[in-house]
């Protein structure tokens, strides 16, 4: 039984993805990080107003 342990968790660290390694899947969600925006799936909240597009285009970049 303890084995299982041991499995699990050396399956977790194999399929653990690094943070940084892995170019970004789309263009437009890296740049709105970068300015230190977020992306977010129907309306910006209240403070908030929508300064791009983000996922290809199925999300929101939301800024202050």
């Amino acid at each position: 039984m303890r084995i299982l342990y041991l499995l699990f968790a050396v399956l977790l660290l194999l399929f653990q993805a690094a943070p940084g390694s892995a170019d970004p899947l789309f263009a437009d969600t890296a740049e709105c990080r970068s300015q230190g925006n977020f992306c977010r799936a129907g309306a910006c909240p209240p403070t908030f107003a929508a300064s791009g597009s983000c996922h290809g285009g199925l999300l929101k970049c939301c800024s202050k």
